[in-house]
């Protein structure tokens, strides 16, 4: 997600530093790479982990080069910086590690959660994050899905070779060092740090309840602990039992060790609490001293823990854990496969796809999970972390594609979040946030429906959904909803009461007003969908009456969505009322309803004018999701050529590429790279729960993609070139495809289908 819209995106001095710098690794680690690639060694795990060269105020992908099996629990990742909200863990400019972390951050503009860290040392003890950490180059880091390698500068003259395997749970670190007469092994178990900015924000309220715990054991030569940290808490409820937990096992005998707080170290203590705090061992070395760590962590217990560890790792190998995980990356992302283009392509379109395979991430072990929603330990399948906000546009209907095995599991989870918190979440960071606006489980639980997925309960789906739609938070009418609000109460659909009521939120009584008028429209639209087709007919008309209430947002006299005063006025204050975007990211919001879209504004040579200068004026943000639907409205209004030819801009360099610095924008747990895959294939899903998809124009000539019930879907594209990037005819299974629409139904049943590509612009 971003907060700050200034200008077009521009290319710094410094980004240029950045990929050469870049680049020269990728050279050197391709030179040593077999000729014949699997999907998963296209993979570049640092593309999107910059924030520099974009104009000032806008930040990079968010992504980092984690370790981990698809939708794992933890993440194993070299942390560069102390995280925050606003701050990942790895950014890619940074020159120093403080540490090996295992993470549950999920993306930028959220918190961490019971993390720990381990980072390797030699010399004197020095064990705060600015204190411990050291510098590395990039010429000496390798970043695979299923892998990851740096080299630290211990000292002038020595280097330790710290290296990652991951799975789900857990992980492994092998640190190689140099002779040293001092080395050591630092843990943090929590890092409630008063120097970083806004602490007193974040931390401040909660720091007298939070209490880390580590405990050096020597019998079983392993340190155990929890941490209770959520840095997101202050915005959601508090969770007495939630924790952290994890082991950390070492296949080196523990025979010096002790515990730290602070800045004060306790040689010798096997015990601590704390607010900032670890544990630490320390040995001698001679050259190339090898030394294996296991990280297992559950948010259950350490018993939990130790089962997971030894499901998961059960020896010290790491080539083997390595190799799993490895396997498990080819077996998902050969689901797409990709002919007749460039590595550099393939770079790109896998290292996407493996984007859109982190997030939701699994939060069961083994057959039970703990609930940040009720702060209780279930039996049962769970998935979280969710980014509704962002991810029921792209990344959601695309795993209905690419992961249909998953996805009842992950509507099932959203349900059982209903059960145990009262409302389904609308951005789980374990638990309840006050993040973005409208209720968009709604859109993902609903798109799931439609497209024929009943592994849940269809009546507690209903249920969820319907008490999202008619009930109002309490103290709605009281309160203004701001974003990142100190937690009071579930937000569910802020201004409700007056939505209905009046017909659209109003500015001078809810923040982000219009914004929330359009997209709460939209989730009615496809809680509509499950009324219909459960035959609860009063409650289907109720919806799509509603599901206009964007019609009374719109200025006529101006051609824009604009916010209301609660007396019906238009507010003094035209620029108001919007959330990630202005009047222009939000005119063409009302994907539910194109056609009346269209009708409202004018018909279709004047939607489409205004349309058109959306995007030749410099108002379009492709690097922001409330108008990633936007190119595709042009096969609405009488010009699909325009759609195809905004894809082939839009996925092209400005805004993807193999570089730190490769993605436009956060990547939004995979939204943003949804969006690129679905634009590559050909379509995209502009109205969620509708079953259909709307034709743009394939980029590469061959996609064929596995589906499930072993069927496949191949796409071709006859004559695809750098200047046939229009569509002159399409075709599924040799039938001529009309409207630029596309159902699910013929989608998932496999097929193939046909583009012929002419570099003349076609109207129909």
């Amino acid at each position: 997600m971003r907060f700050l819209f200034d200008h077009k995106l521009k290319i710094s001095a410094c980004l240029f530093a950045l990929l050469t710098c870049f680049n020269a690794t990728v050279q050197a680690q391709q030179a040593s790479q077999k000729t014949q690639k699997d999907e998963v060694d296209f993979v570049n795990p640092l593309i999107g982990t910059a924030i520099t060269g974009f104009a000032k105020g806008l930040d990079g992908g968010g992504t980092m080069p984690c370790v981990n099996v698809p939708f794992a629990m933890t993440n194993f990742v070299a942390q560069t910086g102390e995280s925050k909200m606003g701050r990942m863990c790895y950014q890619y400019e940074d020159k120093t590690v403080i540490g090996l972390l295992a993470t549950h951050q999920p993306t930028v503009w959220m918190g961490d959660y019971g993390y720990v860290s381990i980072m390797p040392q030699v010399g004197n003890l020095r064990v705060l994050p600015n204190e411990r950490k050291l510098t590395y180059n990039h010429k000496d880091e390798i970043a695979k899905p299923y892998y990851y390698s740096v080299k630290l500068k211990a000292d002038n003259k020595t280097f330790i070779k710290s290296e990652i395997a991951g799975a789900n749970t857990c992980g492994m670190f092998r640190f190689t060092f140099p002779a040293a007469d001092k080395a050591h092994l630092i843990i943090q178990g929590i890092n409630l740090n008063p120097q970083l900015k806004d602490w007193a924000n974040d931390y401040g309220p909660r720091l007298k309840k939070l209490k880390g715990y580590v405990h050096v054991d020597t019998i079983n030569n392993e340190i155990t602990g929890y941490n209770p940290d959520r840095q997101s808490a202050q915005i959601g409820p508090e969770l007495k039992n939630f924790k952290g937990y994890f082991i950390i096992r070492f296949d080196k005998q523990i025979r010096k060790y002790g515990t730290w707080d602070k800045n004060v170290i306790k040689k010798g203590s096997k015990e601590q609490f704390g607010t900032r705090m670890g544990a630490f061992i320390s040995f001698k070395t001679i050259t190339n001293t090898q030394i294996k760590v296991a990280v297992a962590t559950s948010f259950i217990s350490i018993d939990q823990a130790r089962h997971n560890l030894k499901k998961e790792i059960p020896d010290w190998d790491f080539e083997k854990v390595v190799k799993d995980t490895r396997d498990n990356w080819q077996q998902q992302l050969k689901v797409i496969q990709v002919n007749s283009i460039t590595n550099e392509q393939k770079t790109i379109f896998y290292t996407a796809l493996y984007h859109t395979l982190l997030f939701p991430r699994q939060f069961s072990e083994y057959g039970r999970y703990y609930s940040a929603f009720d702060d209780k330990v279930h039996s049962g399948i769970s998935y979280n972390d969710y980014s509704l906000w962002d991810t029921f546009r792209a990344l959601h209907p695309l795993l209905t594609l690419t992961q249909p095995e998953r996805v009842n599991g992950m509507v099932k989870s959203l349900l059982q979040m209903y059960q145990e918190g009262g409302w389904m979440p609308m951005w789980p960071n374990p638990t309840y946030t006050n993040i973005m606006i409208s209720t968009h489980a709604d859109a993902v639980v609903a798109d799931a429906y439609v497209k024929g997925f009943r592994g849940y309960s269809t009546k507690l789906a209903y249920e969820a959904m319907h008490k999202d739609a008619f009930t109002a938070p309490d103290g709605d009418t009281q309160k203004k909803w701001g974003d990142r609000d100190l937690w009071t109460s579930f937000e569910a659909r802020g201004g409700l009461t007056n939505y209905h009521k009046l017909g659209y939120v109003p500015v001078d009584k809810t923040r982000e007003s219009v914004s929330r008028t359009i997209e709460y429209g939209i989730d009615d639209y496809c809680v509509a969908q499950v009324a219909k087709a459960l035959g609860k007919d009063d409650d289907y008309k109720q919806l799509m009456a509603w599901s206009q209430n964007y019609k009374n947002v719109y200025n006529s006299a101006t051609g824009f969505m604009a916010p209301r005063n609660a007396n019906g006025q238009w507010s003094a204050k035209p620029d108001s009322g919007f959330t990630e975007g202005t009047k222009w990211t939000y005119t063409f919001g009302a994907m539910q309803d194109v056609p009346g879209m269209i009708a409202l504004m004018g018909g279709e040579k004047t939607f489409a004018d205004k349309l058109s200068h959306n995007f030749t004026d410099g108002h379009y943000r492709a690097d922001n999701e409330p108008g990633h639907h936007y190119i595709y409205l042009f096969n609405y209004c009488g010009m699909p050529w325009k759609t195809q030819e905004l894809v082939r801009q839009n996925v092209g360099w400005q805004n993807y590429r193999n570089a730190p610095v490769g993605i436009n924008g956060n990547d939004d747990c995979g939204q943003t790279s949804a969006w690129y895959i679905f634009s590559t294939m050909g379509f995209y899903p502009v109205t969620p729960a509708s079953g259909m998809y709307s034709i743009g124009a394939p980029q590469f000539p061959y996609i064929a993609l596995s589906l499930q019930n072993g069927n496949k879907l191949v796409i071709k594209a006859t004559d695809l070139s750098a200047q046939n990037k229009y569509v002159k005819a399409v075709t599924f299974d040799g039938q001529p495809i009309k409207n630029h629409m596309i159902s699910h139904e013929q989608i998932s049943h496999g097929g193939t289908l046909e583009f012929k590509m002419t570099s003349v612009p076609q109207k129909d």
